[in-house]
């Protein structure tokens, strides 16, 4: 690890066989910044030209490629990949064995569950594909169960939930479940119910 590729903040956490300040293949090699008090765990690998905000952690395994802008009190889970160009803001919950793609965005707040896989190329193999590489956008408080599989393009709205094992080839609306394969429009966040029966009021609402 180099001190001039690799800048961390105060009180940060390296584990074991953790490779910080991978250089890609680029023209401008920027420091990887990595900000105060963040937990980085064992066998992690992060590349330069990524800047990591304040009280975040990774699980073990993760890899977090170039050019990436990572918020405040951002957790990423365990053997997750977050390739190049991405954008996640502040308070994002990405869980265990999740591939982000390119050119995604994550806003503040939202939650993506296990297994969550998100993609960017409608024609991988088109000689023009890297012209049109665009990966989905979780709007803040959105909810993306485990398993699910959204497409390039697709914006998933404010405070959306996607039911678990879904694959997401549309727009899903502010407020608004989606859930199946291929998903649907099935009713809105604000009317689930608490199947626990633990909660009275409706699951996302604030009880009195």
């Amino acid at each position: 690890m180099s001190e001039e590729l690799v800048k961390l903040g105060k009180n940060a956490v390296i584990g074991k066989y953790v490779d910080l300040g991978v250089i890609p293949k680029a023209d401008n090699i920027e420091p990887l910044i990595i900000g105060d008090n963040c937990i980085i765990r064992s066998h992690s690998v992060i590349y330069t030209n990524t800047i990591i905000g304040r009280n975040c952690q990774t699980g073990h395994g993760v890899l977090i490629r170039e050019n990436n802008k990572i918020g405040d009190n951002v957790s990423i889970g365990t053997h997750s990949v977050l390739e190049r160009d991405i954008v996640i803001e502040d308070n994002v919950r990405i869980h265990s064995n999740v591939f982000i793609s390119e050119y995604t965005h994550l806003e503040k707040n939202s939650w993506i569950g296990p297994n969550v896989v998100m993609i960017n190329a409608y024609h991988p193999l088109c000689d023009k594909v890297k012209e049109c590489l665009k990966g989905p956008t979780i709007k803040k408080h959105a909810i993306v169960g485990a398993g699910v599989l959204i497409s390039p393009y697709v914006t998933i709205g404010e405070r959306a939930f996607i039911g678990a094992g879904s694959l997401v080839t549309i727009d899903v609306p502010d407020g608004m479940v989606a859930y199946g394969f291929p998903a649907k429009i099935i009713k809105k966040t604000a009317d689930l119910s608490c199947k626990t029966g633990i909660k009275k009021a409706k699951a996302y609402e604030v009880e009195k």
